[in-house]
């Protein structure tokens, strides 16, 4: 099956253009098990990532302003809580009391401009709904 085929667009988050490398986040919220939960879209080395906006230590957001999850550097994702540091390709905590836990990355891909929250529904039955 080819790859258009099982990635189903799911919501527009925004322009690709909001988000500069290592800048400013959107936010937005996903529905999982019917309620609402927190996420983000940001920018880093040219490629669109996303998250749950929840810190794996103790489940609070990262950013300390809507958007704001980068450290100064822009190099890490910042959780302003405890001060973890986390790779942003990838999500894996590097420094600070989560070490070794990760995000929880959501699905983006860049569909004419805009970023758009996708999910594989053979991988991920279920745990997203659209809204």
């Amino acid at each position: 099956m080819a790859d258009a085929e099982r990635l189903k667009r799911l919501r527009d988050v925004c322009a690709r253009e909001s988000l500069a490398d290592g800048g400013r986040a959107v936010t937005f919220e996903i529905q999982r098990a019917g309620r609402a939960v927190a996420a983000f879209a940001y920018a880093f080395k040219g490629e669109v990532h996303a998250a749950v906006n929840v810190c794996p230590h103790r489940g609070t957001p990262l950013d300390w302003q809507p958007g704001e999850v980068f450290d100064e550097s822009g190099i890490y994702l910042i959780c302003a809580t405890h001060g973890a540091l986390f790779e942003p390709d990838s999500g894996l905590c590097i420094a600070g009391p989560c070490g070794g836990a990760s995000l929880q990355k959501l699905p983006v891909r860049v569909i004419e401009g805009r970023v758009e929250l996708t999910i594989d529904h053979r991988a991920i039955p279920g745990e997203l709904d659209p809204k």
